[in-house]
């Protein structure tokens, strides 16, 4: 009896003190914080339709543009995301693209919609607009949290001695954001105040 009790308190004494307790924690953060991440995709997937709808009023409005918008949220919402997606590189950097090509696609449609005045003055069109900006900046707050979350849970998964414990239970680093285009970016925009 005596020797059960001991045991058992070895054995939580040895589980709290190598990380398994912070793993579990920080595994729940960063589901919790993928999920709000997944919550705004959803968000900008539905505003999509209703942008495109009052798009296609506008008479003279570039179809390609619209096509393609319409191609990219048909591609971002064909996949199906699962918890195991946070596991998965390969998985998770698809996913990334898609909504890469989505939000690419969205930014050419408002940059060509400023050449019609009349979806410019259309009050509906404005007001999709400016929910579209919202939700874009709420996907940059939320991958930002999920950003962290990660890195604390890759720091945990990395660190002496509770590697460890993650090498024991396979506890694998999760993957990050990254952004796609990294050494276009990287450079240094060109600006000529001498070209007319």
């Amino acid at each position: 009896m005596v020797k059960n009790w001991l045991l058992a308190l070895l054995a939580a004494v040895l589980l709290s003190g190598c990380g398994y307790n912070d793993f579990q924690r920080l595994d729940e953060q960063t589901k919790s914080a993928w999920s709000e991440v997944l919550n705004q995709y959803q968000r900008r997937a539905d505003l999509v339709p209703n942008i495109v709808a009052t798009v296609k009023g506008e008479a003279a409005f570039e179809q390609e543009t619209l096509t393609k918008v319409v191609e990219a949220r048909a591609k971002a919402t064909s996949i199906q995301v699962t918890p195991e997606t946070l596991n998965n590189p390969e998985a998770f950097q698809k996913f990334q693209a898609v909504q890469g090509e989505l939000s690419g696609a969205l930014s050419r449609l408002m940059a060509v919609s400023e050449r019609y005045p009349s979806l410019r003055a259309n009050q509906a069109f404005g007001d999709l607009r400016v929910q579209l900006e919202g939700t874009e900046n709420r996907i940059t707050v939320a991958r930002n949290r999920y950003i962290q979350a990660v890195q604390a849970y890759n720091v945990l998964a990395r660190s002496f001695p509770s590697n460890l414990t993650a090498m024991a239970f396979s506890y694998a680093p999760k993957p990050s954001f990254t952004v796609q285009n990294e050494a276009a970016i990287s450079a240094p925009p060109t600006v000529d105040f001498n070209k007319k």
